[in-house]
């Protein structure tokens, strides 16, 4: 049976204020969330669920309302912890590394969790998903990082050039039988 996955990464999100899991959208951000709700309201998604950083629930959060649905908020959902729980690193700092980051599954920062684990810990979640919503349709407010590495499972592709090429917001449809990968769709082109 056909579970149809919408991973939703967030819209664009202001890195200078609050911290990692309060930190919204920008104008833009709020922009682009509309448009997801417009390219998204007629694909039939049954269920919502979302990391607990609030720019990942803001970015579908439209949508999931256009739709009389509540959003399943799931801790272990959330980007990959960098330096700290809430301690936003500028993307000056962390861009340096995301090579390492994603070939070296070990490699931390102080304070910090390894990509491994990361992947680890949103695969238990995805594969519950899977389950649970069998022969469903669930979209999933995600980040960049922990995105690529969820779809990294699955195929390899899914690698540092894939995430360099990936927008804020970005869409992609994955469609899966059981727990296997049978084909992907990017939904979202940022010049529309």
């Amino acid at each position: 049976m056909k579970t149809t996955i919408y991973m939703v990464r967030h819209g664009e999100s202001p890195k200078t204020e609050g911290n990692e899991r309060e930190r919204g959208l920008t104008d833009k951000g709020s922009s682009d969330a509309n448009r997801i709700t417009e390219l998204l309201k007629e694909e039939g998604i049954d269920v919502f669920v979302s990391s607990p950083y609030k720019r990942a629930i803001l970015t579908i959060e439209e949508l999931a309302q256009s739709l009389d649905k509540e959003i399943i908020v799931i801790e272990d959902l959330k980007e990959m912890v960098f330096l700290s729980e809430d301690r936003i690193m500028p993307d000056k700092e962390l861009y340096p590394y995301l090579e390492r980051i994603l070939s070296d599954t070990d490699f931390t920062f102080p304070g910090g969790e390894s990509s491994g684990i990361c992947q680890k810990r949103a695969i238990l979640i995805l594969k519950d998903i899977l389950t649970k919503y069998r022969g469903q349709k669930v979209a999933i407010g995600t980040h960049g990082l922990v995105m690529t590495l969820m779809m990294r499972y699955f195929d390899k592709q899914y690698d540092l050039n894939f995430l360099l090429q990936t927008s804020k917001p970005d869409i992609y449809r994955m469609e899966l039988i059981d727990e296997e990968l049978v084909e992907t769709k990017k939904l979202w082109e940022a010049s529309q």
